[in-house]
């Protein structure tokens, strides 16, 4: 039983002065577990903490011997403690030894004590230790106690997080907590370690007990209302009606009226918590529950609840209640930084100086998210899908970012991080050698010239193509400028981004896509775009037809910004000819208005598309009539050609690119063009031209200009200069042919790399 007066209000209160006390954080952890012992009436009050992925220690006793203190370890599972560890629920027992997980230390003592009481120790739904009381006698310990013990367990994580009892820790030669091996989708490769830096600001609790219970349970019905509020303006929005995105918010709804889980935060304000304690406690409980629940119903469930716990703590702390705040967020970010987050927009990771930016880690972050389409623009490793990352992780723990792998390891292990590292040098290493090529010009082996374009979507994507010695943009996506406001960017505004990227250029072709949103690229200004099967829906030239203002405007400020110098322009996803010829219908209007105006014109207008649709295929004769260039965009013509949506992990790798169709068909267009327009202008655009085995498929063919991604150039001219390409065209229409039935002829590829010593690097 508790002593009389000693609930948990009094004890958090004495727990609270102890940790504020100016002594040594072993002193503190011995003084806590005595008046944990004294509250509870219990002979003994133990502390153990994780120390490592499967072993605890004993930090803190009373009652048992002190020479056990950091001398006790057991494996999580082994014994009562280590069961409480493995399922993160409480055990109580009247008579513990006839359990049959009970294991004797003799070095504790603990032979004469028959009941047990033990709780897990949580930090945002993660086990960190294990708090334990015990009598001689044995007894039923109540509800209330176990309660009690919980939300004391609750207050001993924060503070077994503090900086005095980390640097305990670490004298001791205990990691600070758990490392952890976590898996998520990997939306753009690469490799990094860096330290982590946490997006969202945390929630901290500077008060636990409440001064006034009720008008605590007040505060939290007011943060209830809003959260209600929130949720129902955000549903009310006229381009959600009918959308999945609406369905989420009716649920959502539906869990923030859910009895239970107010009760139990109510409950735990009965017992002396403050609102936001009470939230914070509740959510440990879910979050505990869903890092262990296998049924994916339940799992999505308890997800819901810790987004609403979340929604409901950032209110409470604006509301400027008992002690909550929000801790403040990093923007001076360490040399090479992995952000993580639960979700971000692009206008967020646009405030960060990406030069310090190592990768980003997201739990909610999709191929179709504007993160996403920003961080491939910058070349920033991502990892997605990562559920729980940002609970895991501490500000500025060390971290191993596999994006290639989809693998985010968190306070990894010194072997494993020398492991890594060593990768990493290697890597810097190869992407030395290439980058000492920027001067050099990409010609093969027996003298041909081929021309590396790269691809960018920003201002700052353009200090690029000096560094890497790129001849120039084969691809300048307009969108994400469109993407990243929460308006529809002016004429204006337009006009002086797009010459801001024609200087920067200093002379060097620019292909300006025209805008391509939909899909995966939805503007925030275009609610009503989304579709449920947008790769195949309302996007791209589509939107600029149906939405005929849209596409002048741009129309209008690329050929003011470019006055005077020759413009390359492409349309993006053209599946008729139809649709170029009123594309180009609307070009020619401007143009001609811009001549009744007296407005000065570009010199030279280059009009072209963007070959993604497998139907244009069969319209190329009267393509070449009506295009100055083509541009192949390989990553939608892939997952048209083997209808595998590359936004879905399951199936975006399913298909080689270097399979017999893919190049068949890819050679049936160089072919064909070569044969009706041989002065065209044709480039491959894409992920297929910036790795390097692939890049040389594409030579193979009969390509000579390949638009790239700018970490591709490097490694793509270090092959290109290695090339024997007259022998390699000789042999790629044999691999064709014999490739019948077969699924990839990559490890045909490989080995003439091999036998002729082209470079194959990967950076």
């Amino acid at each position: 039983m508790m002593l009389p007066g000693r609930g948990p209000r009094v004890l958090l209160r004495r727990l609270r002065d102890v940790m504020a006390e100016q002594e040594p954080a072993q002193q503190k952890l011995d003084r806590i577990v005595h008046l944990i012992a004294a509250n509870m009436v219990a002979e003994v009050c133990s502390l153990y903490v994780l120390v490592d992925e499967n072993t605890l220690e004993l930090f803190a006793s009373e009652g048992l011997r002190p020479e056990a203190v950091h001398r006790v370890r057991l494996r999580v599972g082994e014994g009562l403690v280590g069961v409480i560890a493995a399922t993160a629920e409480p055990l109580s027992l009247a008579e513990a030894q006839r359990h049959p997980a009970f294991r004797y230390f003799p070095e504790t003592g603990e032979e004469d004590y028959q009941s047990f009481l033990g709780v897990p120790v949580l930090r945002g739904g993660a086990l960190i230790g294990v708090l334990v009381v015990q009598n001689r006698t044995p007894r039923h310990y109540t509800d209330e106690e176990r309660e009690a013990m919980e939300i004391i367990a609750m207050v001993l994580a924060e503070f077994l997080h503090s900086p005095e009892v980390l640097a305990l820790r670490e004298e001791l030669g205990a990691n600070r907590v758990r490392s952890h091996h976590l898996r998520g989708e990997s939306l753009h490769p690469g490799l990094a370690i860096g330290q982590a830096v946490l997006h969202e600001p945390r929630i901290a609790i500077h008060q636990f007990e409440a001064a006034d219970s009720e008008a605590e349970r007040r505060r939290l019905r007011e943060g209830l209302k809003k959260l209600r509020d929130e949720l129902e303006t955000l549903s009310a929005h006229p381009g959600l009606a009918g959308s999945a995105h609406a369905a989420i918010l009716e649920a959502l709804m539906m869990f923030a009226e859910d009895a239970s889980w107010i009760h139990r935060m109510e409950d735990y304000i009965r017992l002396g918590l403050t609102a936001e304690a009470a939230v914070m406690r509740v959510q440990s409980d879910n979050r505990a529950r869903m890092l262990r629940q296998q049924d994916p119903w339940l799992r999505a469930r308890l997800h819901d609840l810790d987004d609403l716990s979340w929604r409901l703590l950032r209110i409470l702390a604006r509301g400027d209640g008992n002690a909550a705040g929000l801790n403040g967020q990093a923007r001076e970010l360490p040399e090479q930084a992995i952000i993580f987050a639960r979700g971000m927009g692009p206008a967020e990771l646009l405030d960060y100086d990406h030069h310090h930016i190592a990768g980003l880690v997201l739990e909610e972050g999709t191929q179709q998210a504007h993160a996403t389409l920003l961080a491939k623009a910058l070349g920033l490793p991502l990892v997605a899908g990562v559920e729980g990352a940002t609970d895991l992780v501490e500000q500025g723990d060390t971290v191993i970012l596999d994006a290639g792998r989809g693998e985010v390891h968190i306070r990894p292990d010194a072997e494993l991080l020398e492991s890594f590292q060593t990768r990493m040098a290697l890597k810097q290493d190869a992407r030395k050698r290439v980058l000492r090529l920027k001067d050099a010009p990409p010609v093969t082996k027996d003298g041909q010239r081929v021309e590396l374009l790269m691809n960018a979507g920003l201002p700052a994507d353009l200090e690029y193509l000096d560094e890497l010695g790129a001849d120039g943009l084969g691809l300048f996506r307009t969108e994400m400028l469109f993407l990243m406001q929460q308006r529809l960017p002016g004429r204006n505004e337009q006009e002086s981004h797009y010459r801001a990227i024609l200087e920067a250029a200093s002379g060097r072709r620019v292909l300006f896509r025209t805008l391509d949103i939909g899909a995966d690229k939805i503007p925030m200004f275009m609610p009503d775009a989304r579709e449920p099967n947008p790769a195949m829906g309302w996007r791209a030239i589509r939107i600029g037809l149906d939405r005929p203002g849209l596409l002048k405007m741009q129309l209008r400020a690329l050929l003011a910004a470019a006055a005077g110098r020759e413009l390359w322009l492409m349309f993006p996803m053209v599946a008729d000819i139809g649709e170029l010829r009123g594309a180009r219908d609307l070009l020619r209007s401007q143009v001609r208005l811009f001549a009744r105006l007296g407005r000065d014109l570009p010199r030279k207008i280059r009009c072209g598309v963007m070959l993604e649709v497998p139907s244009l295929l069969w319209q190329l004769d009267a393509l070449l009539k009506e295009v100055d260039f083509i541009s192949i965009g390989t990553n939608d013509l892939m997952q048209f050609v083997f209808a595998a949506d590359r936004a879905n992990p399951r199936t975006a790798r399913r298909y080689d690119p270097l399979h017999p169709a893919m190049l068949r068909l890819l050679s049936d267009i160089a072919q064909k063009t070569r044969a009706r327009a041989p002065e065209m202008p044709v480039s491959v655009c894409g992920d297929m031209a910036g790795d390097p085995l692939e890049a040389m498929m594409l030579l193979g063919l009969g390509f000579a200009t390949l638009s790239m991604p700018p970490a591709g150039i490097g490694p793509v001219k270090a092959m290109v200069r290695s090339l024997p390409l007259e022998t390699l065209r000789a042999e790629v229409p044999k691999w064709l042919a014999e490739g019948e039935g077969t699924c990839s002829l990559r490890e045909a590829a490989a080995q003439f790399a091999r036998a002729h010593g082209v470079e194959i690097v990967q950076v």
